[in-house]
Formats: structure tokens, C-alpha cells, sequence
């Protein structure tokens, strides 16, 4: 049942609430028990605001070099600063390298990163589960993998600290439609 919602009511979201969906997310598997995983919350307005003007001067200049119309950015980087701005709550979350396996080679080496990101991106999902059972609604957004080092400079993060997702949450203010899923059968092979 759950879908991703873009659109919140303004009212806000109860500290408990969001730590119940912070210990939530720490529950999912992870590579070694490791838990790379990191969030930082952000609820204040001016926090929001800051972060949304500082990720839009990065979105505009990617969209510039991809030759996008200018019309076309404006409406693009409006949107994606508003998205921000009017979710009630919106988690970064971040891998953290630091406690995971080193090993002497690029193969492993690369194996360990992405089992960390897979980590990561488990706790993402599970975070987004354990909003839904609480009555929210949310949306997963990859933006903050396009400007890492502006996330990191703006709200003070350690360099350990990777953005890898950044969740909107809140009450919904819309009924999303169903999407269309893929055929299982194209999906999946039995043996």
C-alpha cells in the first residue's frame, strides 16, 4: 500500500514519531553489522531553505551544461526547491565508510563499497515502511547524490558522512494513483 507522496499538509510531525521511524530504520540488515547508515533531520524552516537555494545553484548549473532550455530550469529548480521547503520533515541519509572492511585490492575494495551502499539503501526503504505504518507519506529523492560536497558544506557534515538519498516526509495531502508495475513473470526467473 505504500507510495510515494510528494505533496504535505503543514502540520508537523511529532519528535516521537520521527525517532520511532529512525529506530525502525537502524533494524535493517546490513553488510558485517556495520549499520553505515546516517541520518540527519531537518524540521526548521531556515534549515530547509538554506539547504533547497544551496542544492538548486548545483541543480541549475548541471541543467545549464546539459543544454536544458532556460524556461525548462526555472520550472525544474522551483519544483525541486519547493519539495524541500514544504515537507514537514525531510531525512538526508548518508553512508559512513569509516567502520567498514578495508582491503588491499580495487575488486574487494569496491564489493565492501557497494555492500555498504546496499546497507544504506535498506535502511532508506525501511525508514520509508516504517513512515507509512505511522500514517505518513514520503518519497525517496536521489538529489543529494548530485551535490554531495554542497550538502556536507551546508549543513556542517563530517566528510565521513556521504548523502546518498534524502527522504520528504509528512502528513499526505494527496492520493497518489497506482502505478503501473511491471509483469511479474518479465521479472522474475524460477528454477
Amino acid at each position: 500500500m505504500r507510495r510515494s507522496i510528494r505533496r504535505f499538509k503543514p502540520d508537523p510531525v511529532p519528535d516521537s514519531v520521527i525517532q520511532n521511524i529512525l529506530s525502525t530504520a537502524t533494524y535493517a540488515p546490513s553488510a558485517h553489522n556495520r549499520q553505515p547508515w546516517r541520518f540527519v533531520v531537518v524540521t526548521d524552516l531556515s534549515v530547509k531553505i538554506c539547504l533547497a537555494e544551496a542544492m538548486a545553484q548545483d541543480f541549475e548549473r548541471d541543467l545549464v551544461r546539459d543544454g536544458v532550455p532556460p524556461e525548462k530550469i526555472q520550472t525544474q529548480v522551483k519544483r525541486s526547491r519547493e519539495r524541500l521547503t514544504s515537507a514537514p520533515v525531510a531525512i538526508l541519509l548518508c553512508l559512513d565508510m569509516s567502520e567498514m572492511d578495508s582491503y588491499p585490492d580495487e575488486k574487494r575494495q569496491q564489493a565492501e563499497r557497494m555492500m555498504a551502499i546496499q546497507s544504506v539503501a535498506a535502511a532508506g526503504l525501511q525508514l520509508l515502511l516504517a513512515a507509512h505504518v505511522e500514517g505518513l507519506g514520503g518519497v525517496w529523492v536521489c538529489s543529494p547524490l548530485f551535490a554531495p560536497e554542497t550538502i556536507q558544506k551546508t549543513l556542517d557534515l563530517s566528510e565521513k558522512w556521504e548523502p546518498q538519498a534524502m527522504f520528504y516526509v509528512g502528513y499526505p495531502d494527496e492520493s497518489p494513483k497506482n502505478k503501473e508495475m511491471k509483469d511479474l513473470d518479465s521479472l522474475v526467473k524460477m528454477l
